[in-house]
């Protein structure tokens, strides 16, 4: 078996960072700061995988690409675990070098969006009746995002002080089976998979580790699916993750042929903890795993140019 990749021999500092969330879904810097806080940090490559929608990553191609940072489209979808598992939640599956026209993927990311606009009162309801005073355009007022979701609810909990963290509003009312809250239509892995694939993309399994599994035969059974499905790639290097998830993750991609990819889960001030490129601060994804990726995406080893409606990709050597 291969030795893993030791981030911190190979690169002793921050180089690419492969998810990161702007404005367009829950995250707090503009797709354009992302960019000018990228360069700051001295980062090689990018991606910016907003949920459900690739609106921040239009931004980034119509705006232009500064001259030092790679860009690679990417979005993350919420997508329905096989129902043979039993698992709650989402699956999410991001995807790498999707075309950002692509007519199919962009009617499903709409309808997804539609799913989230739709959630977003009944979660405000339960709220209510449980005595809490907020309203959805105060939710508004506050995130002043496109992209309404849980993470606005829980930052205006925050301000009205029913909590004293973002984490203790998922904790207390907005978490899976607690008392605010709503489930949301979510498209099946395979479609979501699918929809990527179609799109041009790779599709990737985000943060395994959040996953819930009850143990690792379960994990690997369910990604093998996945794999049966054309899952491509595995997020490896990822915030949550110790340094033994890390090994486990590279080996399990080692022995099924997964490609390995890596990303903070930025979302500035909503995970004040999470830096970009950094995580919390032992996070050091190396610029190899960029150009595998790309090798894999079959594009020209050029930047990508900056026409939204291009489907004809370049990335920087």
């Amino acid at each position: 078996m291969k030795k893993p990749l030791d981030c911190k021999t190979i690169s002793p500092c921050a180089e690419i960072d492969l998810h990161i969330h702007s404005t367009a879904s829950d995250g707090t810097f503009t797709p354009c700061e992302i960019l000018d806080l990228a360069v700051q940090q001295n980062l090689k490559a990018i991606s910016i995988t907003d949920h459900d929608t690739l609106a921040g990553a239009q931004e980034v191609l119509m705006h232009g690409i500064p001259p030092s940072l790679n860009f690679l489209t990417g979005v993350e979808i919420s997508a329905e675990p096989p129902p043979f598992f039993g698992l709650s939640g989402s699956l999410h599956i991001l995807g790498y070098g999707v075309a950002p026209d692509n007519d199919d993927l962009d009617s499903a990311l709409t309808m997804l969006q539609h799913a989230r606009q739709d959630r977003n009162p009944a979660i405000i309801k339960c709220l209510n009746q449980l005595n809490i005073d907020i309203s959805l355009t105060e939710v508004i007022d506050n995130a002043g995002h496109h992209q309404i979701a849980r993470p606005h609810i829980a930052t205006l909990l925050v301000k009205k002080k029913y909590v004293d963290s973002i984490d203790e509003a998922f904790n207390r009312y907005l978490g899976t089976d607690r008392p605010a809250y709503v489930d949301k239509y979510r498209i099946s892995s395979s479609r979501a998979i699918e929809l990527i694939s179609g799109a041009g993309g790779i599709p990737v399994l985000a943060h395994p580790i959040l996953i819930d599994v009850k143990n690792t035969g379960q994990f690997e059974k369910l990604t093998k699916i996945l794999i049966s499905m054309g899952l491509r790639g595995l997020e490896v290097y990822y915030s949550e993750h110790s340094i033994e998830d890390t090994i486990y993750y590279y080996n399990f991609c080692q022995e099924q042929n997964l490609l390995i990819t890596g990303g903070s889960d930025f979302h500035g001030a909503i995970k004040p903890d999470i830096q970009m490129g950094t995580g919390r601060g032992n996070l050091a994804i190396p610029f190899a795993i960029f150009e595998t990726l790309i090798k894999a995406l079959d594009l020209p080893s050029a930047k990508f140019n900056n026409s939204l409606f291009s489907t004809t990709y370049k990335i920087k050597p």
